[in-house]
C-alpha cells in the first residue's frame, strides 16, 4: 500500500532533501522516524531534490507499507512529535499504488526572496543584496524565459540530466514592501541549480551589469559559464507542487513571516 506525505521544512540545517553519505538530510531524518514509528524499513520518494540550505513550503513524498495504516491522523500527530522542529508533516494519506510523488507532478513553483536591508527576523531565510535592483528591467528579462525551451545555460555543470528542456509557465518579480523583492517561477520541471542561476543572472540585469539583450544572448548560448553566479540557497523556497489527482493545496506566502 502506498501513502503520500504532505510536509514542509526549513532547509538551513540540512544538506538538501536527498539522502547522502555522512550528511544530515531531510529524507534521511524522515525515513528514520517513519521506520521507527511503523516498525518496518521505510524509504520515501520525494517530489524533487532541493539543495543544501533550500527550504520547502510545500513538499510531497510517498512511501510503501506492508499493512494498512489504521489512523493516518494519529500517525501524522505521532510523527510530528518525533521530528525536529524544522520539519513538519501536515498530512499522511493513502493513494493508488501507481501514484508517484516525483513523476506524477504536473508543475512546481519556486520563490526566491531578497532583502536590501538587514533584518534580524529573517536570518538564513532571505538573501541580502546591497543594491536596490531595477524590478522593471528584471521583469522584462524574466518574461523572455516564457519563450525558452532549453535551459542549459542555467544548469549546474556536471549534472546528470537526460535533457535540459523545461517548460516555464510563469516568471515574475514582485515587491511586497520597500526592502523586499520576491521572484516567482513555475515550470513542469527544474534542473539542478536552475532557479538560483536564473535569479543571479536576472539580478545582473536589475543591477545594470548586463542588458536585456545580453541576457537573451546568455540564454541562447547554452553555456553555464556565461550566466550569472548562483545566488545563496537560503533565499530559495520550493513553494507549490501540483498533481492531477487532487486540487491545489493553498500555500503560505513565502514572505509572510517577514512582513
Amino acid at each position: 500500500m502506498r501513502y503520500f506525505i504532505h510536509l514542509a521544512y526549513r532547509g538551513t540545517n540540512y544538506s538538501g532533501w536527498q539522502i547522502q553519505n555522512n550528511a544530515i538530510t531531510v529524507q534521511g531524518v524522515l525515513n528514520d522516524r517513519l521506520s521507527k514509528l511503523l516498525r518496518q524499513n521505510i524509504e520515501t520518494v520525494g517530489a524533487g531534490r532541493t539543495d543544501a540550505g533550500v527550504h520547502a513550503i510545500q513538499f510531497f513524498a510517498h512511501f510503501d507499507v506492508n499493512t494498512e495504516i489504521d489512523d493516518c491522523q494519529e500517525i501524522t500527530h505521532r510523527l510530528n512529535r518525533m521530528l525536529p522542529a524544522d520539519i513538519v508533516v501536515y498530512k499522511v494519506f493513502r493513494v493508488d499504488v501507481q501514484s508517484h510523488a516525483r513523476y506524477d507532478a504536473l508543475s512546481r513553483t519556486y520563490h526566491y526572496v531578497i532583502e536590501v536591508a538587514k533584518n534580524p527576523f529573517s536570518c538564513n531565510l532571505t538573501t541580502i543584496r546591497k543594491k536596490v535592483p531595477d524590478i522593471e528591467l528584471m521583469n522584462q528579462a524574466a518574461n523572455k524565459l516564457l519563450n525558452v525551451s532549453d535551459f542549459k545555460s542555467f544548469c549546474k555543470i556536471g549534472s546528470d540530466n537526460k535533457t535540459t528542456i523545461c517548460d516555464v509557465s510563469f516568471a515574475q518579480w514582485t515587491q511586497p514592501c520597500e526592502n523586499l523583492y520576491v521572484f516567482e517561477i513555475a515550470a513542469d520541471r527544474f534542473l539542478r541549480n536552475m532557479v538560483r542561476a536564473i535569479v543571479g543572472t536576472l539580478l545582473e540585469v536589475g543591477e545594470h551589469k548586463i542588458t536585456i539583450s545580453d541576457f537573451e544572448e546568455i540564454v541562447n548560448e547554452h553555456d553555464r559559464s556565461k550566466a550569472g553566479e548562483s545566488v545563496d540557497p537560503n533565499g530559495l523556497y520550493l513553494s507549490q507542487i501540483v498533481y492531477p489527482y487532487f486540487k491545489k493545496i493553498k500555500i503560505m506566502s513565502p514572505f509572510n513571516f517577514i512582513l
